[in-house]
C-alpha cells in the first residue's frame, strides 16, 4: 500500500486542471500516475516515489458543471527543488483523462519551509524583546549597576569618631560636609568622593574641625530648618567657605544627580548667605553693612586710606568702596606700570597718566623697574602655559625656579623657598593664596579665581578673565 504522507515535505506543487467531461477524483489520478507511468526512469516514477516516501498523497479539489470539470492538484514532495520541478513538468504532459480531453498547468512550485522561516523568525523576535524587557538589562544599566555598588562599597571611615566619608576626604583639597550616612551614599552614588557626615553628634566632631583648617570647604544642608541648626553649629566651630542648599522641603539623600549639580553651582559664600535667601550670590544688604564703615570713616575727619588696586576684587563690598571713593584720590591708585601688567588696558593707562594731579592726600609707592620687569616676565609666562595644565614657580629676578603640573602645585609650593611668583594653567583658589602667603610669595597669575572670603592685600593676583 503507497505512503500517504510525509514525515518531511520540502515543496509543494500546485497545477490547476481542465476536464472536458465529468470524471472523479480517482480518475484523476490513475490518469496522473498512468501516464508519467515510465516517463521518467525508475529514479523518478512517482509509484516508487510514494512507496519509498519521497512524494506523498496527491489531493484534488475537484468542481463539476455542464460536461466539464475544474479544479486544483496538490503534490507534496521531499525531494530537492531540482526533481520537484522534474516532476512538476512531468504533471502538465498529463492530456487525456479517462476518454476525454485535459489540461495540466503547474501554477508554482512553493517551498513549504519558508513558511515555517517566516514563523520561527518572528516568534525569534518576540522571544528577544521579551528577553531584554524582563530579564537582561542593556549596557547603560549594567554599567550604572555596577557603578552604584562599587562606590556605595567606597563608603569609609574617618577620623577617631568613625565619621562615614568618601574615599577622597584625605587627598582632595575641597571638602562637602553633609549630616548623615545617607547624604554620603547619595553623593558618592553621583560622583562627589570628598564627602563626609558630621553624624548625630550635638557637638562638632574634632576631625571635622581640623579638616575645615586645611581645606575649601563647602557644607551641603538639607531643605529644612534641620539644616540650618546644623550650620550654626558649625560655623560656631569650624571654618566654612561655602554653603550649598537642596530645594526646599527635600533632603541630600533624596536630590538626583541634576540637582545635586545645580544646587553646587549656586552655593554662595559663608559670609552672603542668608536663610530664606538660599542661591543669591550678591545682597543688597551685604553692600550697605560693607560701605557704612568707609562712610563712618569720611565722617570721623580721619585720613583716608589710600585702596590698593594691586588685587583687583569683585567682592560686593569692594565695589561699593570705589563707587564712594574721593575723585581726587583716582589719580593715586598704583603706578602705572603695575596697572598696566595687571589690567592689560594701555588706553586707560595712557588717561591715567595724563590727567593732572588735583590733590594728593597719601602718595602711592612707585614699584621698582626690576619688579615691573619681573611682573611682566609672569605675564609671558601666563601666555606660553595655555592650555598645558601646568605651573610655573618664579624668583624675584624672573627666572624660572621650577615648572610643575598644577595637580603637584600646592606640595611645590610648600617645599620650594625664594618664590617671588606662581604662575598657572588653572584656577586661582583660596588654598593656593593662603599658602603663597605662608611662603611670602608676592604675586599669583591665572586663568580666572574662585570668590575670595579672606582678602589679602600684600599678595598681587592677577586673572585673564579679570575675575579678580
Amino acid at each position: 500500500m503507497a505512503k500517504t504522507y510525509l514525515d518531511i515535505v520540502k515543496y509543494m506543487v500546485e497545477a490547476k486542471f481542465s476536464i472536458n467531461g465529468n470524471v472523479d477524483k480517482p480518475d484523476i489520478i490513475g490518469a496522473v500516475f498512468g501516464q508519467t507511468e515510465g516517463l521518467l526512469g525508475d529514479d523518478l516514477d512517482l509509484r516508487e516515489l510514494q512507496k519509498g516516501g519521497k512524494i506523498g498523497r496527491i489531493e484534488i479539489e475537484l468542481s463539476q458543471s455542464n460536461n466539464r470539470c475544474v479544479g486544483k492538484l496538490l503534490l507534496p514532495a521531499s525531494l530537492d527543488r531540482i526533481e520537484t520541478c522534474i516532476l512538476a513538468a512531468a504533471v502538465e504532459s498529463v492530456d487525456r483523462v479517462g476518454p476525454y480531453e485535459a489540461q495540466f498547468s503547474v501554477e508554482k512550485v512553493e517551498d513549504t519551509r519558508s513558511e515555517k522561516r517566516r514563523k520561527i523568525l518572528s516568534r525569534a523576535k518576540d522571544l528577544v524583546k521579551l528577553l531584554l524587557n524582563t530579564e537582561i538589562p542593556d549596557s547603560k544599566e549594567l554599567s550604572e549597576m555596577v557603578q552604584s555598588e562599587v562606590r556605595v562599597s567606597e563608603i569609609t571611615s574617618f577620623g577617631p569618631e568613625k565619621l562615614p566619608s568618601g574615599p577622597e576626604v584625605g587627598k582632595s583639597p575641597e571638602l562637602v560636609v553633609v549630616e548623615g550616612r545617607a547624604d554620603v551614599l547619595n553623593l558618592l552614588k553621583n560622583d562627589v568622593a570628598s564627602v563626609i557626615a558630621v553624624g548625630g553628634a550635638t557637638a562638632v566632631p574634632k576631625s571635622i574641625i581640623n579638616l575645615c583648617r586645611e581645606k575649601e570647604v563647602t557644607v551641603f544642608l538639607d531643605g529644612d530648618r534641620g539644616g540650618d541648626l546644623i550650620l550654626r553649629n558649625l560655623t560656631s566651630a569650624c571654618d566654612i567657605d561655602y554653603v550649598a542648599r537642596a530645594p526646599d522641603g527635600k533632603e541630600v539623600e533624596d536630590l538626583t544627580r541634576k540637582e545635586i549639580i545645580k544646587a553646587m553651582r549656586t552655593r554662595v559664600p559663608l559670609d552672603q548667605y542668608r536663610p530664606g535667601l538660599r542661591g543669591r550670590q550678591h545682597m543688597p544688604q551685604d553692600r550697605m553693612q560693607h560701605q557704612q564703615p568707609f562712610h563712618e570713616m569720611q565722617q570721623s575727619g580721619a585720613p583716608d586710606k589710600q585702596p590698593d588696586y594691586a588685587v583687583q576684587d569683585n567682592n560686593p563690598s569692594t565695589e561699593a568702596q570705589v563707587q564712594n571713593a574721593d575723585p581726587s584720590d583716582e589719580t593715586h591708585d598704583n603706578s602705572s606700570q603695575q596697572r598696566s601688567v595687571l589690567d592689560s588696558d594701555d588706553d586707560s593707562l595712557q588717561t591715567m597718566e595724563s590727567e593732572p594731579v588735583r590733590t594728593q592726600r597719601v602718595a602711592a609707592p612707585q614699584k621698582p623697574a626690576v619688579e615691573s620687569m619681573v611682573l611682566s616676565e609672569l605675564v609671558t609666562g601666563l601666555d606660553a602655559l595655555s592650555g598645558t595644565l601646568r605651573s610655573r614657580l618664579y624668583d624675584n629676578s624672573g627666572t624660572v625656579i621650577k615648572e610643575v603640573p598644577i595637580r603637584d602645585l600646592l606640595s611645590s609650593v610648600q617645599s620650594s623657598s625664594n618664590v617671588y611668583g606662581i604662575v598657572l594653567d588653572g584656577v586661582i583658589t583660596q588654598r593656593l593664596v593662603e599658602l603663597a602667603l605662608q611662603k611670602g610669595v608676592r604675586a599669583i597669575y591665572g586663568l580666572r579665581a574662585n570668590p575670595m572670603q579672606r582678602k589679602h592685600t600684600d599678595i598681587i593676583l592677577y586673572t585673564k578673565d579679570g575675575s579678580v
